[in-house]
């Protein structure tokens, strides 16, 4: 492209090529278009290439040591942020996505330019690093790339990568927590600070209730929890909403499903492909694909039979199950990763008309069944509460801060029963929009939001609590969000 640098040498071009993807990838999550995507990127690269050369070739004075930097992609990426900023300040701002243009007036964007000590511990503690370790970190966790690559990207032993990368992540923890009490925090927070570090370092630690209380009201302490606690797989949500701020969720998302597309397998933990081999080779990819699309065929075809069986509904489920588990190879954009063994968020629906259940001439009907049509399948989470039975989940929602045309709020969710995966439902009465969720990906239709489990967090025990924090823009009124479902069931408030 004309308006890109040229690449000084090849080990640059190689850069280039590794970092124009990330760039292009954020650009189009801030703008309103394609056109504006390549133009933002373009522009944004130019300034963050400049800003990579210069750190490059200066030094600290008398340590002969390169001064402290981001890596080079989370550069890049906050290239596009301050670019996109200077678009809004320069009138330019329609290019943008309507939510970026909330985010960008907002408290949260304003810690990014304001003083060092209120910026987000994530990006104070990835700067802090040394910059192989801090690209270590940022390449494994946030760009999900399969470790072996990583570690022949950076000239690392595979065989040691992994405890390198261990390393590296207590080594960031250690100047996550100095960062937080650097922090300019009042007395409440600080008198937190010890015993959030003592909860976060053991995965087996149980979080006391007052500091509970404490995290779900106080959103820089919690930005520092999910920084702290390496266990429960936080850390690349962190990191990624810590360096870039807005959308720093759906670049992750986005950023995982490109990894699974250039593996070809659709899975982050396979093989590296540069190894070479049959086994991690095309051959085994292609026979699993046919195994696959022979076990569908074979389905599909018992599923027509039992359809034509006269055994009323029943059928339908089973003719509907074969293709439940199966993940889309490539996606243009950021989606809602799939829950397969959780119904829509919508009631359940009612018979389609003219369609009646089989009746025995000559036998009265039995009393009316209480379940819904199509919900025998042990396989699915049914979506109502039996009448007697204790309810599915409790829902609590907190207002952690409010300004003239947003806010920031936590639905927090405790589940009755273990969970494989979950979908939060919720209505927003007066119009308010999301704009950013972090620990899970989310949709809005009209004043319905969905938010999906990420990857990290799918799985909760029984009696386990789901924490969804997010911003929001409001106009006139802001009521708390009504019909708050967990899997299709009503919870109680």
């Amino acid at each position: 492209m004309p308006d890109l640098p040229s690449p000084q040498d090849a080990t640059e071009a190689a850069l280039f090529t590794e970092c124009w993807d990330a760039a292009l990838s954020y650009a189009d999550l801030c703008t309103a278009g394609s056109a504006a995507a390549a133009e933002l990127a373009r522009e944004a690269f130019a300034q963050g290439i400049r800003e990579l050369r210069e750190a490059e070739s200066g030094t600290v004075r008398g340590h002969g040591r390169r001064p402290s930097r981001l890596p080079r992609i989370p550069l890049l990426l906050t290239a596009v942020r301050s670019t996109a900023a200077a678009w809004e300040d320069a009138g330019q701002g329609h290019k943008l996505d309507p939510d970026l243009r909330l985010w960008l007036h907002s408290e949260q964007a304003a810690r990014y330019t304001g003083p060092p000590l209120d910026r987000p511990v994530a990006l104070r503690g990835l700067r802090d690093l040394q910059p192989a370790d801090a690209e270590l970190l940022w390449l494994a966790e946030a760009e999900a790339l399969p470790l072996p690559l990583v570690a022949r990207r950076l000239g690392l032993d595979p065989a040691t990568a992994a405890d390198e990368l261990a390393q590296v992540g207590r080594l960031f923890r250690d100047r996550c927590h100095r960062n937080h009490l650097d922090s300019p925090l009042d007395a409440e927070c600080r008198s937190y600070a010890r015993l959030l570090d003592a909860v976060t370092r053991s995965p087996a630690a149980d979080t006391p209730d007052d500091l509970s209380r404490h995290l779900a009201t106080c959103h820089r302490c919690a930005e520092a929890a999910a920084c702290l606690r390496l266990h429960g797989g936080g850390l690349p949500g962190a990191l990624t909403g810590g360096v870039i701020g807005w959308g720093g969720l759906a670049y992750l998302e986005r950023r995982r499903r490109a990894a699974e597309v250039r593996l070809g397998a659709g899975r982050p933990d396979r093989a590296d492909p540069d190894a070479g081999g049959p086994a991690d080779g095309t051959d085994g990819t292609c026979l699993a694909r046919h195994g696959l699309l022979v076990a569908a065929l074979l389905v599909s075809l018992l599923a027509l039979a039992v359809s034509l069986m006269p055994f009323g509904d029943t059928a339908d489920e089973g003719a509907a199950s074969p293709d439940a588990d199966r993940q889309p190879v490539a996606d243009p954009g950021p989606s809602l990763p799939p829950a397969p063994t959780v119904l829509p968020d919508t009631p359940s629906p009612e018979p389609s008309a003219g369609h009646t259940p089989e009746r025995t001439p000559g036998r009265e009907d039995p009393a009316p069944d209480p379940e819904p049509q199509g919900t025998s399948s042990t396989a699915a989470a049914p979506g109502t509460t039996a009448p007697g039975e204790p309810a599915a989940c409790r829902a609590d929602y907190d207002l952690v801060n409010e300004w003239p045309d947003g806010f920031q709020a936590t639905v927090t969710v405790t589940t009755r029963d273990p969970l494989d995966t979950w979908r939060v439902g919720f209505t927003l009465p007066d119009g308010q929009r999301i704009t950013q969720m972090w620990d899970a990906s989310v949709s809005q239709d009209g004043p319905r939001v969905t938010a999906t489990a990420a990857d990290y967090n799918r799985t909760v025990p029984a009696g386990g609590k789901l924490a969804l924090g997010f911003l929001a823009s409001w106009h006139g009124t802001n009521t708390p969000p009504t019909d708050i479902t967990l899997n299709s069931r009503p919870c109680v408030g």
